[in-house]
């Protein structure tokens, strides 16, 4: 499992495993957010199996399925809701962890400046660059 930290109350990954839950726990997150849609995971790691052992190891669980290249505003909000009612750190994850990057910045427009939503994720090799435009242009729509 690889945790990379975007801000101290957000993290994401690439695909976790059922075995991985209680260690995220013990991290002190308080929810995981599934950012990977079923079709693209065997049954075994899919969103049920994965809500069953994160609600068993004590973390909140909300799937929101970003399919790559078809990112909707429902992600976006839905992202943004739950990272914002959340009761501590969040950790989201998808294939690589660049979707819930994506997904993040782009939730979080408005709220922080662009040059740092683009940055955070890149510490961690994510682009962001090329969502400085629809970034900006829904920060100037809040």
């Amino acid at each position: 499992m690889t945790i990379r930290e975007i801000t101290e109350n957000y993290s994401v990954s690439p695909q976790i495993a059922l075995e991985d839950l209680p260690q995220i726990a013990e991290a002190d997150y308080s929810l995981i957010i599934d950012n990977r849609p079923d079709g693209e995971i065997p049954a075994e790691i899919g969103t049920d199996a994965m809500r069953a052992a994160a609600e068993a190891a004590g973390l909140a669980f909300i799937a929101n399925p970003v399919i790559g290249g078809a990112i909707t505003m429902e992600n976006v909000t839905a992202q943004g809701e739950a990272i914002a009612g959340a009761s501590g750190r969040v950790l989201a994850y998808c294939a690589s962890g660049n979707r819930s990057s994506i997904v993040w910045a782009l939730s979080q427009a408005g709220n922080r400046p662009t040059d740092e939503l683009v940055a955070l994720p890149a510490r961690h090799g994510y682009n962001m660059e090329i969502w400085r435009d629809q970034i900006e242009a829904l920060a100037s729509g809040k």
